[in-house]
């Protein structure tokens, strides 16, 4: 069965972004993309909507679907897209629809550029909980509230951006990566930050050659973490960065102009644990402007 994009929409602004983000990426995979709304049973009043009590809040929901759904018909013809309006609490719905599909998308709204972002609390518990990867879209203003303006056309090439740990099994983490640069057409940056050892910090004898030593050393294993992912994707161009500092830093910094940040999110082995988010994933979340792909691994 063909895997599709799965997009949670709520008929806020940030959900229109993350459905043409969604066409968008459903079109470039050759799938078809599913639109998922979900209908909580207790009625709370909405801030972007006017529905007045709970029968007219159930009438606005029943309605979201179709209204996402014929403008982006309109924009992607010839694209398979189907809408379904479930019941349930948000996060764990659309969880459930993540396992049926090659990637979940939610969106999330900026707050400025001083106070930085806020990630919705549907966005992050869905990127703690689910078992496929979830590319978080930031709202981009459009004049009459709909759907954004039309990406520029050099969007599609920009470059696809991987944070990388070493030391740990991530083959999902950099498959995820390499399948998104290559139908974009587009360069794959990997980086990986590091800091250093204390002793090398403040300094101790020969830090200086060590800590030469200890660079070159990640930067040889990052192009041996990378070597048969280049044989397996030639088309694919690669560049690399190992680089001393907060990983979140370099991430953000690297990640300026980019088309998709891609991270990933160490899963735990036992079941009953709490689902967490790194703090790496945590301030990239908060404060990339960019479409952050977050990928279950290890």
């Amino acid at each position: 069965m063909t895997r599709s994009v799965t997009v949670g929409v709520d008929g806020t602004p940030a959900s229109l972004a993350a459905a043409d983000w969604g066409a968008r990426e459903a079109r470039l995979r050759g799938v078809p993309l599913r639109l998922v709304h979900v209908w909580e049973w207790e009625w709370e009043p909405y801030p972007y909507t006017p529905p007045e009590g709970p029968e007219e809040a159930r009438r606005w929901s029943e309605g979201v679907p179709r209204e996402v759904t014929a403008p982006l018909r309109e924009r992607y013809p010839g694209l398979g897209i189907t809408a379904d309006r479930l019941a349930g609490t948000p996060s764990e719905v659309l969880c459930a629809a993540a396992g049926e599909s090659e990637l979940l998308v939610v969106g999330t709204m900026g707050v400025g550029r001083l106070a930085g972002f806020l990630v919705g609390s549907v966005a992050m518990a869905c990127v703690a909980r689910s078992a496929r990867p979830v590319v978080v879209v930031r709202a981009r203003p459009s004049a009459d509230g709909g759907l954004p303006g039309p990406e520029p056309a050099d969007a599609t090439a920009r470059p696809v951006v991987l944070g990388l740990e070493l030391g740990r099994p991530c083959d999902d983490l950099i498959r995820f990566a390499f399948d998104a640069a290559l139908p974009r057409g587009a360069p794959l940056l990997v980086v990986h930050g590091w800091n250093p050892p204390p002793y090398l910090v403040y300094g101790i004898g020969a830090a200086l050659n060590w800590g030469t030593d200890i660079s070159a050393g990640k930067t040889a294993a990052v192009g041996e973490a990378l070597a048969p992912w280049r044989e397996r994707y030639p088309a694919v161009d690669v560049r690399e960065q190992a680089v001393v500092g907060e990983p979140a830093h370099h991430l953000l910094e690297a990640s300026s102009g980019a088309g998709l940040l891609v991270i990933g999110r160490r899963t735990r082995p036992a079941p009953a644990a709490r689902p967490r988010i790194g703090h790496i994933a945590q301030a990239v979340l908060h404060h990339c402007p960019a479409p952050v792909a977050v990928v279950p691994y290890g």
